[in-house]
């Protein structure tokens, strides 16, 4: 009986404490990620009332769809390239905000800001300057390569995609490494320079080894982020020209409530999340291996 009255009295506490919140989380998340997997199953066009269970042909036609494939492929450049530049650079400026330069924190507030923008409003700001404003530098100034709009072009477009993704994520991985540079202790950085190790000994042999669980938070994020990119690819070039630039989240939602195709672009959806699980879990695996090593 005491046992009993032991679990009622926890799961009433629960309840009153977390049961909203479980509650939201069941109905926002949980159900209807498993409502989706059931959808990946039917020929659901989105719009009609009825639809019939068409069992593993939407998987099988996914697979056989090129279109789809070279989203992805591009999808897996676009974070290839993001993935590295972003945290580079972040990394590297977070370096040298914490050096104790003049003015730093300015200089962290204005790296950071471009990502308080939202992606929508970011991609029309920068479709205006590389249609516009770079446009007429180029012509300006005789630069060649700036002497017509990147969005027009199907090989700049994709670097203009890059170009403003690394701009907009990179003040955001810098306030991580910031974190981390912040939380390694003075007296080890001393105790180096008091051996003879040099900036560069310094930054390889006692900087990088402490900075690892920074890299994990910073490179977990911008994988996802990069994977997941939807708002700045819709707003900067809208998967043009000529779908160059159609990144697999992009292609998803054409292919769902464009083409009326929702059993499809559920099952397309539905492999995205495993890819970028399996990816991110190997990555966090991995630097979390790291970490216990160093």
């Amino acid at each position: 009986m005491e046992q009993e009255k032991t679990l009622l009295a926890k799961l009433k506490t629960y309840l009153i404490f977390a049961g909203p919140t479980t509650f939201a989380f069941l109905t926002v998340i949980i159900l209807p990620f498993l409502y989706g997997i059931y959808l990946t199953f039917t020929d659901w066009n989105g719009i009609s009332a009825t639809h019939a269970f068409v069992g593993f042909s939407n998987y099988l036609q996914v697979f056989k769809d090129k279109v789809f494939w070279t989203s992805f492929l591009l999808t897996l450049k676009y974070v290839f390239f993001t993935v590295i530049l972003i945290n580079i650079i972040a990394f590297f400026l977070a370096y040298m905000l914490t050096s104790g330069a003049k003015g730093q924190n300015f200089f962290r507030a204005g790296f950071f800001t471009p990502n308080l923008i939202g992606g929508i409003l970011l991609g029309f700001i920068w479709q205006f300057i590389f249609s516009n404003i770079l446009v007429y530098l180029g012509k300006s100034y005789n630069i060649p390569i700036l002497s017509g709009s990147w969005l027009s072009d199907p090989d700049k477009a994709f670097w203009a995609l890059v170009i403003v993704t690394v701009w907009q994520y990179t003040g955001y991985m810098m306030v991580i490494y910031i974190s981390g540079f912040m939380n390694i202790p003075r007296d080890l950085l001393e105790a180096a320079s008091i051996d003879g190790a040099n900036t560069y000994q310094r930054l390889k042999n006692v900087i990088l080894p402490l900075m690892v669980p920074s890299f994990t938070i910073s490179v977990f994020l911008t994988l996802q982020r990069g994977f997941m990119v939807y708002d700045i690819n819709l707003a900067l070039t809208n998967g043009g020209p000529y779908k160059s630039t159609e990144l697999i989240s992009l292609h998803i939602y054409n292919t769902a409530f464009l083409s009326q195709q929702y059993g499809i672009g559920q099952a397309e959806a539905f492999f995205l999340f495993f890819v970028v699980a399996a990816v991110t879990l190997l990555q966090v695996y991995f630097s979390k291996k790291l970490e216990v090593e160093n």
